[in-house]
């Protein structure tokens, strides 16, 4: 048994939950910190720990661990509801990450691995921009600016107190488990349905939860990863339509696809307020991985094809 002692947040959540399974595997001892106490798998310590915030008590989760993987946060939804949404996103991801990091670095935690998102980079890139860990951020919504505070929160953190902070920014992250708007994605494919996407000329990043927790590890570990942000990605972006034949051949599924102008999606989805989704399948979002690959030495373990397989072959299985 490894030494060396990980707690994990959200670990009952899709990524925490993988990043639980892979931590265990590798030899790790881990322990969860979820709000209610759920069940994780065997041989994971769990702590509930209550709901996210500044005033979270995280002592009995920090005590005796190394390194913390921070996932919990309050996610982006597509249909908000709160009149500040903003506010509430601050509370969670930016007061909550702050309390937690001052916490361990109290508690002598060595190293905090931040999951951020790409949203701090911005929603998209043209013109065959790619995105990169050196750009000067530009969040557009209250999810994305969140994560963005909650960065240079923990860089003030670490300036001030020697934690060493790392910070990752994924793209859309698939694999089994996956919820939103993937996984209807499959259910359409799986039930025939015919998408308007045919003629959709766009590029996205994306990465595999099982390559994702593997660069989570090596963040985690690896001297040269202190103080530093790393974009992840799978290094095979594709557009909608090659998303969708590539989904469709692992879900053992006919893809029907036609041409539909993008400009009338655009539109109908405005009427449907399904903006933001409509968005996603025709814009473009690519990441540069190259940096991680170069100081860490990190190479994703498995194909962006290997990931479709299995998030197909888990949602055939639970569909």
């Amino acid at each position: 048994m490894n030494d060396f002692r990980m707690l994990v947040t959200g670990a009952n959540g899709f990524v925490g939950s993988a990043m639980c399974h892979a931590a265990v595997a590798r030899g790790f001892r881990v322990r969860g910190a979820t709000r209610k106490g759920a069940q994780l798998e065997s041989g994971i310590e769990n702590i509930a720990v209550g709901d996210i915030g500044g005033c979270t008590d995280w002592r009995e989760a920090l005590r005796d661990i190394d390194v913390v993987i921070h996932l919990a946060a309050r996610v982006h939804v597509m249909r908000e509801t709160l009149a500040d949404p903003l506010a509430a996103f601050r509370a969670v991801n930016v007061a909550g990450t702050e309390n937690l990091a001052r916490q361990a670095a109290e508690a002598g935690v060595k190293r905090l691995v931040y999951v951020s998102s790409i949203k701090v980079n911005g929603e998209e890139t043209t013109d065959g921009r790619i995105y990169r860990a050196s750009d000067m951020p530009a969040p557009q919504d209250p999810y994305g600016i969140s994560k963005w505070e909650a960065e240079q929160a923990l860089h003030r953190v670490a300036a001030e107190t020697g934690l060493e902070v790392v910070i990752v920014r994924p793209p859309l992250v698939f694999g089994p488990g996956v919820k939103g708007n993937f996984a209807q994605m499959m259910k359409a494919l799986q039930q025939g349905f015919p998408l308007p996407l045919a003629s959709v000329q766009n590029k996205r990043s994306l990465v595999y939860v099982g390559n994702l927790v593997d660069a989570l590890i090596t963040c985690a570990t690896h001297p040269a990863a202190a103080g530093q942000t790393y974009l992840i990605g799978d290094g095979a972006d594709l557009s909608t339509p090659e998303l969708l034949r590539q989904l469709g051949s692992a879900l053992g599924c006919t893809v029907h696809l036609f041409a539909c102008p993008c400009w009338l999606l655009r539109v109908t989805a405005g009427i449907a307020g399904r903006s933001q989704q409509m968005h996603r399948l025709l814009g473009s979002l690519q990441v540069d991985s190259a940096r991680i690959r170069r100081e860490l030495g990190w190479h994703p373990p498995y194909t962006l094809q290997q990931g479709l397989q299995e998030t197909a072959e888990w949602y055939r299985n639970h569909a």
